[in-house]
């Protein structure tokens, strides 16, 4: 099973200000939409693993995020989620794993991710890289050096903000 991180960020590192995201970018929303709804086999799905305050930040028309097994992570004993699978860790969270599933996608936010990049289960991370600077309050951690596999997978524009898609991957 492959795990993936998937994030944009500013030229900073930053991720969110005050639990939403600083920039509002279509293009970049689309392709997170494909990478982690696509499969190679049709029959299987993928998982989105997030924090609770990221699954909150979702607007309630759009949670669950569709075509995709959402868990959320949390520490709170007898939360609900609405459509989501809720799970205490990561490691409970990836009990959830099934024959089903294809890629678990970590989706978020800043605690879930300071949390997940340094285990060895992590395969890659998929990075977006905005090419400007944003008034941020969190950011993504840095990138472990045993990652020093990068692709550039595609470059592109809109309303004059510049970003690139990368991948981030282990020898």
């Amino acid at each position: 099973m492959k795990i993936y991180i998937i994030v944009a960020t500013d030229k900073n590192f930053g991720i969110g200000k005050e639990g939403t995201l600083p920039w509002q970018l279509t293009k970049e929303m689309r392709y997170f939409r494909k990478k982690t709804t696509e499969t190679v086999d049709e029959s299987k799905e993928n998982m989105l693993i997030m924090g609770r305050t990221t699954w909150e930040s979702i607007p309630e028309k759009y949670r669950p995020l569709i075509d995709r097994r959402n868990v959320v992570l949390t520490t709170k004993k007898n939360y609900k989620g609405k459509g989501a699978h809720i799970a205490h860790s990561f490691k409970d969270a990836l009990k959830l794993v099934d024959k089903d599933i294809e890629t678990v996608f970590i989706i978020g936010g800043s605690s879930v991710y300071y949390d997940i990049i340094d285990d060895p289960a992590l395969t890659g991370i998929y990075l977006t890289r905005i090419l400007d600077c944003y008034d941020c309050d969190t950011f993504f951690p840095e990138i472990p050096k045993e990652f020093y596999k990068i692709t550039e997978i595609k470059e592109e524009e809109e309303g004059g903000v510049e970003f690139k898609y990368f991948l981030y991957e282990k020898e």
